[in-house]
């Protein structure tokens, strides 16, 4: 099974793209954050013709949105919250089958936080901390088994997940009450599938800003993408590619995705 997941940053004018990515890595399951597409108006049909025509979707108009594309049949996971009572459209989880049983597939779009760091001065840095709490809480009482979390989880946590630590420690995505929270939520019964393949003493990125003018001569990444997996998944794990030519490609969203395979 091989999984793919991307901060799009609009479906519909980021399809072509995804098309590319389809036809170049033939993911079984494409999982997608900032969608931004109300779910009355998701492409079904042009995904369908790409070759997904099982789809899970929470949508709305301009902001946020996720969404599961499966060549499998996808079964829902239902139970899932409504994270801090504001039905932003962040969360999505399927069930699709495996070589040895289903996989469940949970597919997060974590508040971005803002600018200041500062909880008061702040609200949408109050709101990701508040977030990731209420998540790491389910996850604690909820013990998953054959289980993924993917997404743009807009947190880079480790210090070689940032192109400067020392710099960017007071900045949102790096802080320590993001970082803390970050591992807090890992550490309820996931291992990082990502530096399964990649140590943590070496760097690693998804995300480069629209506001570097060439994106790969200055390489200020941060990782804010990130696959995890149950431990029991973890001796299936056979391939982890950051698909960073997709940065060049006409249009590009700020984020790459990534792709992970799993012979489970």
């Amino acid at each position: 099974m091989r999984i793919a997941t991307w901060n799009i940053n609009s479906l519909r004018l980021r399809l072509p793209l995804l098309g590319e990515l389809s036809r170049q890595f033939l993911p079984d399951v494409i999982c997608l954050q900032e969608t931004k597409v109300p779910d009355p108006l998701f492409p079904e049909a042009a995904l369908t013709e790409l070759g997904y025509p099982y789809q899970m979707r929470r949508g709305m108009k301009g902001y946020n949105g996720v969404a599961i594309l499966s060549k499998q049949p996808l079964e829902p996971s239902h139970d899932t919250p409504d994270w801090c009572e504001k039905g932003d459209c962040r969360h999505v989880a399927a069930r699709v089958a495996g070589t040895n049983g289903p996989v469940e597939i949970h597919n997060f779009y974590v508040p971005a936080g803002g600018d200041i760091p500062d909880t008061e001065l702040n609200p949408k840095y109050a709101h990701k901390l508040a977030f990731l709490d209420e998540v790491t809480a389910w996850f604690r009482t909820h013990h998953l088994t054959r289980s993924v979390i993917v997404g743009d989880l807009n947190v880079a946590p480790l210090e070689n997940d940032v192109w400067s630590h020392r710099q960017l420690l007071n900045v949102v995505s790096h802080t320590p009450p993001e970082t803390t929270r970050l591992t807090e939520w890992m550490e309820t019964g996931f291992t990082d599938a990502m530096r399964h393949f990649i140590p943590p003493t070496e760097k690693l990125y998804t995300w480069w800003s629209y506001r570097n003018r060439d994106w790969q001569a200055s390489n200020r990444g941060r990782r804010l993408d990130h696959i995890w997996i149950t431990p029991d998944l973890q001796p299936f794990l056979d391939g982890m590619t950051v698909v960073r030519e997709v940065r060049n490609w006409t249009s590009p969203s700020d984020h790459v995705p990534v792709v992970v395979d799993l012979s489970a």
